[in-house]
């Protein structure tokens, strides 16, 4: 959603003029295409806002920062002055975009818990592998009963975060008209689980866990992300709260 410097109002010619910024945007200076959310004013709070289709060469949008995160992510801060977008570019009706936004986010969310999930395997994958080949005392690590618990924790997170995932791309399959409940469960529990079991993966290694170029200490950085994007798990609680109410 933009800050708006000022508030966009009706261009002449029965147009919009958006002016603000936007940080954190994803795929910033590289989509061809945007999908804005301002301010119209339509009534308070998130009933005045609106989304509009916005073409990355459209006059007035301006880079006007690449933003490097600890993983690798196209980031950036958009910055817009006086763009003029036609009629046509508002999405659905004007005040309408908050509901549209919701509504998008029933299928962002359970694709970073399944982008989470795909992370924690692999790191399973290569905790068990390094547990196996490395030995203490004459010993592998893989034979000692606590790090046998370990494994069985990690395993449990992962297979209950398959299920949540699994479960809210079912529901949406099935036509449901919304799933945010499902979808505010499956982000929530897969990226949290996953930074555990990812910890954990970094743990068994020893040193070598967190050795940079690591595929370990890559999963550790790329997770950590997750449970940001698309809403914080501290939001995913909120919603799931207001869900069984």
């Amino acid at each position: 959603m933009l800050r708006p410097r000022r508030r966009p109002r009706f261009a002449t010619g029965g147009g919009w003029l958006l002016n603000g910024e936007k940080s954190w945007i994803s795929n910033g200076g590289i989509a061809d295409i945007y999908v804005m959310f301002a301010r119209t004013g339509e009534g308070p709070g998130a009933k005045g806002l609106s989304a509009f289709l916005m073409p990355a060469d459209a006059g007035g949008l301006t880079v006007e920062e690449r933003l490097e995160v600890i993983a690798p992510h196209p980031l950036a801060r958009l910055s817009l002055s006086d763009v003029v977008l036609p009629e046509g570019a508002l999405i659905g009706q004007p005040g309408g975009g908050f509901r549209i936004a919701m509504s998008v986010l029933d299928h962002f969310r359970p694709t970073v818990g399944a982008a989470a999930l795909g992370l924690a395997r692999r790191a399973l994958e290569e905790a068990m592998a390094r547990v196996a080949s490395r030995q203490i005392g004459g010993a592998a690590l893989a034979e000692m009963q606590m790090v046998q618990g370990h494994l069985a924790d990690m395993a449990v997170k992962i297979d209950a975060a398959a299920l949540l995932v699994y479960r809210a791309a079912w529901a949406k399959d099935q036509g449901a008209p919304r799933i945010t409940r499902e979808a505010a469960m499956a982000k929530l529990y897969a990226t949290e689980s996953a930074q555990e079991v990812i910890d954990m993966a970094v743990q068994l290694h020893g040193a070598e866990g967190v050795r940079r170029g690591s595929v370990v200490e890559r999963l550790y950085r790329d997770i950590r992300a997750l449970r940001i994007y698309e809403g914080a798990s501290d939001v995913q609680r909120i919603v799931i709260a207001r869900a069984i109410q």
